[in-house]
């Protein structure tokens, strides 16, 4: 991943496995731009899925992660925008392919679905998968702004 930083946000249902995303991104001297929640008190996932859009948008960071307890209504948010392309992801695989194929620039967890460790592997992959390009960049460029 060339840029080092990376936005995270989550909902009140991803907000344990963010907690352990944050040791690992840490770990890997990543700038993190945290865009909460910051407890496990009930919020509304549509927020954060455009305070990630926002990130992206304004060029803060070229990559983030989103969590809620399936991934899917977080992803939603977050891919209104057409700067976004946020992937769901339940393994190791469908985060590689995410990066290689559509050159997903946000990572979708469901904290509800997957496990800890899968989802370690999830963002290793994320970050540090390169996208193909070739014919896949066509596909990518129909998909509108990046």
């Amino acid at each position: 991943m060339s840029n080092t930083a990376i936005a995270i946000a989550c909902d009140h249902g991803g907000f344990d496995l963010k907690q352990q995303l944050l040791g690992l991104l840490e770990s890997k001297g990543l700038d993190i731009l945290d865009l909460g929640t910051n407890s496990r008190d009930s919020v509304d996932y549509p927020e954060f899925g455009a305070a990630m859009a926002n990130a992206i948008e304004q060029n803060k960071v070229s990559r983030g992660i989103l969590i809620c307890g399936s991934g899917i209504g977080i992803s939603i948010a977050a891919n209104r925008s057409p700067a976004v392309r946020a992937a769901v992801c339940h393994s190791g695989l469908s985060a590689r392919l995410a990066r290689q194929h559509n050159d997903a620039n946000v990572l979708s967890l469901g904290a509800r679905l997957i496990g800890v460790e899968t989802a370690f592997d999830c963002v290793e992959e994320f970050l540090t998968t390169e996208f193909e390009g070739g014919r896949h960049q066509r596909r990518v460029d129909k998909l509108g702004s990046s």
